[in-house]
């Protein structure tokens, strides 16, 4: 059951990669915050990951660990294949819970999850960790302040060469749809999609190709895509794994100026209207999950909203439905 506590007490399903720097450090940081117990099936990996984090609780068991009533919070760090199961277990359980993006498969298992969790006391958190990143409350500020009059128009760019692991023989998951959903698109475009819907609001509409240029597995590698705001402005983007240079170059277009920024780089900010411009560069932390993390806290202790609850999660979701919809 959810406690009335300052302090949160988390607990980690899947204590992979993604919690070994951009997340998990950060729960035991952040004030009000506690890391008390992972959770993964592999005993050997469990046990070294907690002793390396100092997590004094271990479970080979996600039952175990969401029913611990030491644990209010749950961080679910699995692939989005399993993410309604886990979502739905916990939400049961009456316990907060934040789970790694992209929210689930497809748009209507996350309808399923905002359902399991509609007027429980327990809270829902999807970890789109940009919305809370200063660098990207900096380009908020700059089009809310109307530095950049009217959104017009957003574009992205995005090109990569083909991975170690796109070219390796060895299973990867982020590349198998039916546990990630798709390929490096919906992996990594969600983070930009819901940052857009983020800074302009939602998108009433999207339309996409995506295709497989160089078969090495069954998910999309290439995708080319445009939507329209429910405000009024359009949106296009193309993102390439097949491409031999790298490129990350978002630019939003405004009726009196333009901003122009990377989505994963750690590149300045660029804020280009005439007189008024301005080159800003913030550094990501070394946590880059820190202040999402911070942003749950705060808002389960009552000091403030964090900017990805419930339904919100689900937004980017739907739109990689629509753009993908030819594909799958």
């Amino acid at each position: 059951m959810v406690r009335d506590s300052e302090e949160i007490r988390w607990g980690i399903i899947g204590c992979g990669n993604v919690t070994e720097l951009k997340s998990g450090p950060a729960f035991n940081k952040v004030a009000g915050s506690r890391l008390v117990a992972v959770m993964r099936r592999n005993r050997e990996k469990l046990l070294d990951y907690a002793a390396r984090h100092r997590v004094p609780k271990t479970y080979t068991s996600a039952d175990d660990l969401i029913n611990d009533p030491e644990i209010d919070a749950i961080y679910v760090a699995t692939p989005p294949g399993s993410h309604r199961e886990y979502a739905l277990k916990i939400a049961s359980a009456n316990k907060h819970c934040c789970l790694e993006k992209p929210m689930a498969l497809d748009f209507s298992e996350c309808e399923d999850i905002v359902a399991a969790f509609a007027g429980r006391e327990a809270q829902l958190f999807v970890a789109y960790y940009r919305r809370s990143l200063p660098r990207f409350n900096q380009v908020k500020e700059w089009i809310d302040g109307g530095r950049i009059g009217a959104i017009r128009h957003i574009n992205w760019s995005y090109a990569r060469a083909p991975s170690a692991a796109d070219l390796s023989p060895e299973y990867d998951w982020r590349t198998d749809p039916a546990v990630s959903g798709g390929g490096h698109f919906v992996d990594l475009a969600c983070h930009g999609l819901d940052l857009f819907i983020h800074l302009a609001g939602d998108i009433a509409d999207a339309k996409g190709i995506a295709v497989n240029q160089q078969g090495l597995y069954d998910a999309e590698d290439a995708v080319s895509a445009c939507w329209v705001f429910a405000g009024g402005a359009t949106g296009a983007g193309f993102w390439n794994f097949a491409a031999s240079d790298y490129n990350d170059e978002v630019v939003i277009y405004g009726s009196r100026g333009s901003i122009r920024f990377s989505v994963f780089a750690d590149k300045p900010l660029l804020l280009e209207a005439g007189d008024d411009s301005a080159t800003v560069a913030i550094a990501h932390p070394e946590n880059i999950q820190y202040f999402h993390i911070d942003n749950m806290v705060k808002h389960l202790n009552g000091e403030g909203r964090h900017p990805v609850s419930a339904a919100e999660g689900g937004k980017a979701s739907r739109v990689m439905d629509q753009i993908l919809a030819g594909f799958r």
